[in-house]
């Protein structure tokens, strides 16, 4: 892991340059109660995207992973959380990327397109569709879950499944809980209809947090859907349909 600071925090952070040469950068922004290897790593993607000729780069978001953690929910705003990216991008002497998100990643990364447009070549919203807009349901209840002694006590079925999932990747919770209070900001329809970028959204068949990839796509002037056939919010991130669209994606765009 390599490391820089930006806005009070510590961020960790890997970078899969090629030995030799150049190659197209790929910005990997992770969703909530996750991590850069989680993600990014154990599902294959830096594997895959390396192997194609790109130079993936995942680091963990604020609160998240080896960054270092806030328990203020004002810091965790999407805007605050897409200027981290951006910081990470100067760190790096890049000027425009493709950007990939998955879940809460896909959130900032629009917030990015928004904020910094002329740094953001694509996009990929994995795990995030309508959702964006509309809202993604009841998440108070998650972090009630998170900040429970007793994690069996919790009777919310999303509220249980994200505990379990914050526990297995050993996440500070309380810094979790104060995540989730402010970073599920809203886009309007307006705000995204200005994502100008090619994108590519896609959502599993049996995601029920998502919402509509074809939808949000609509709203869009430049945006196409993929399904992920059969897969959750949980399993959609590693499946090798999405894996091979997002290639056959970032080849019909390349950087100029």
């Amino acid at each position: 892991m390599q490391h820089f600071q930006h806005d009070g925090f510590d961020f960790a952070y890997v970078d899969r340059k090629p030995e030799r040469g150049a190659a197209e950068p790929v910005l990997l922004i992770h969703g909530f109660a996750s991590n850069h290897f989680t993600n990014w790593i154990s599902p294959g993607w830096m594997k895959t995207l390396a192997e194609a000729g790109y130079r993936p780069i995942a680091f963990d978001n604020r609160g998240h992973g080896e960054t270092s953690k806030s328990y203020d929910p004002a810091v965790y705003t999407p805007e605050k959380m897409a200027s981290d990216a951006v910081a990470l991008l100067d760190h790096l002497g890049i000027e425009t990327a493709h950007v990939m998100g998955y879940s809460m990643g896909s959130r900032i990364s629009a917030f990015m397109a928004l904020a910094e447009p002329q740094r953001v070549a694509t996009l990929v919203f994995g795990g995030l569709g309508i959702g964006m807009v509309d809202g993604v349901g009841d998440w108070d209840p998650i972090a009630t879950a998170l900040l429970a002694e007793d994690p069996s006590q919790t009777k919310h079925g999303r509220a249980r499944s994200f505990r379990a999932f914050a526990d297995q990747t050993k996440s500070d919770r309380r810094a979790l809980a104060a995540c989730i209070t402010t970073s599920r900001a809203l886009l309007t329809e307006d705000q995204v209809a200005r994502i100008t970028q090619p994108t590519l959204i896609a959502v599993g068949t049996k995601d029920d947090i998502a919402g509509s990839g074809e939808e949000l796509a609509a709203i869009m002037p430049n945006a196409v859907a993929f399904d992920i056939e059969g897969r959750d919010h949980m399993l959609a991130v590693g499946d090798k349909t999405f894996k091979t669209r997002v290639l056959d994606f970032l080849a019909e765009h390349p950087l100029i």
